[in-house]
């Protein structure tokens, strides 16, 4: 089987001889589990063990005693390696806190699905001890690599070349092989980014798939693990969230529409985020008179989950949702693709709005989201407002400078994200 190689895989390989447990949080079906596979497979001259925890058996051994359980797996001389699949099983972080206390020369890896167990039952008896890392389904570029591997070096290229426009003004390089790498990325936006997905060979193969995943987070992580007995109204509410992406999400509106109690959409909310199904941008507020407060978008981790949940996989051409789905693929990209920035978005009592506001120390780079190219008086309002630098409009196929005020806007294609 043929193992494609993951972004996150270069940074767990810089921090190699670090003694801090490495977890890796993601979604089910995210490629987390064939990633510490394949980290365990390129240690084959080391002592290494892997453990599904999702196996009760294998639970037990760690849960019971975990001195005896590495005195009996270790090897005098060598260094043990634990890889360890799903920690949010064992229900408590102490056994891994024992392990990494008593014995010094023991490396741990492991991978979790609950944001919310992992953090509340985990990491409360690590601090000082691990090191977390979040693994969502591919990126883009990760996806080239399997789609068009020989466009993935161009689209790097472009991508690295705009993220140094952002940082530092540098000069943006100009598109090519526009046409080719624009269609895969709409058939990105449409049937996202999961391994099992990209890997499949036909876009029905690729429905099966997804309606597949959808299920079995329903059935596997919702029903069972956080014991929804209301499936039917959960299923709803994703769905109401699914047409709300990239939208304000009201869950006071919500909640009457579905009948619910407000306290239940907040719960329902919290499982979605807390299993990386969704995330939410918070809204920029320094003027606490004309800028709206406490609001708070909804995205998705992966657009194609979320078309399977509202069973539409048309055409990105054909979509009625077209400016939705761009706007949730550049968050996606804005999340993954550039570590150490701070993301908002604005939008004041009057409705000037701005997709994006993303900050690192003293730069401010506003970026809107424009497929046709032309924008609003939402964002020159913001320039106006903030004078930053820099902005970034992404467009479906144009390219170019311009000077707006005192501000250099970058007109790219939405892909260079």
């Amino acid at each position: 089987m043929k193992i494609y190689e993951r972004s996150l895989a270069g940074k767990l390989k810089e921090l190699e001889k670090r003694k801090e447990i490495r977890i890796i949080r993601g979604p089910r079906q995210a490629g987390k589990t064939t990633l510490l596979k394949d980290i365990q497979r390129k240690m084959k001259h080391r002592h290494t063990l892997f453990l599904n925890l999702d196996i009760p058996e294998k639970r037990k051994m760690l849960q019971q005693n975990p001195e005896d359980f590495i005195k009996r797996y270790r090897k005098e001389g060598k260094r043990l390696f634990l890889f360890l699949d799903e920690i949010q099983r064992i229900g408590s972080g102490e056994s891994l806190k024992i392990i990494y206390d008593e014995f010094p020369d023991v490396r741990i890896f492991a991978t979790g699905s609950s944001s919310l167990e992992i953090r509340s039952k985990i990491l409360s008896f690590l601090v000082g001890r691990a090191l977390v890392f979040e693994l969502f389904s591919f990126s883009f570029g990760e996806f080239l690599g399997v789609a068009a591997e020989d466009l993935q070096t161009i689209y790097n290229e472009k991508h690295a070349s705009l993220r140094q426009f952002i940082e530092n003004g540098n000069a943006v390089q100009k598109p090519s092989f526009e046409p080719e790498i624009t269609g895969l990325l709409k058939e990105y936006m449409i049937f996202g980014g999961y391994p099992e997905v990209i890997k499949a060979r036909s876009f029905s193969e690729k429905e099966t798939v997804l309606n597949n995943i959808k299920n079995l987070y329903i059935e596997k992580d919702i029903t069972s693990f956080f014991r929804i007995e209301d499936t039917g109204k959960f299923e709803d509410f994703v769905r109401l969230l699914a047409f709300d992406m990239s939208s304000l999400v009201s869950l006071s509106s919500i909640s009457s529409s579905l009948g619910i109690t407000y306290r239940k959409a907040e719960e329902y909310l919290s499982i979605l985020r807390n299993t990386y199904i969704v995330s939410l941008l918070k809204s920029l507020r320094k003027s606490m008179v004309t800028e709206i407060k406490k609001s708070q978008k909804v995205y998705f981790m992966d657009t194609g989950l979320r078309n399977s949940v509202m069973n539409n996989f048309s055409p990105f051409d054909s979509r009625s949702d077209q400016g939705p789905l761009a706007e949730n693929y550049v968050f996606r990209q804005l999340v993954t693709e550039f570590p150490g920035w701070e993301m908002k978005f604005w939008r004041t009592t009057g409705k000037a709005e701005v997709d994006f506001v993303i900050s690192k120390g003293e730069e401010t780079v506003p970026v809107e989201v424009k497929l046709g190219g032309k924008i609003e008086r939402g964002f020159h309002s913001f320039l106006s407002e903030y004078r930053p630098k820099r902005a970034v409009v992404a467009t479906l196929d144009k390219f170019g400078k311009k000077m707006i005020g005192s501000t250099e806007v970058m007109f790219v294609p939405i892909w260079y994200f």
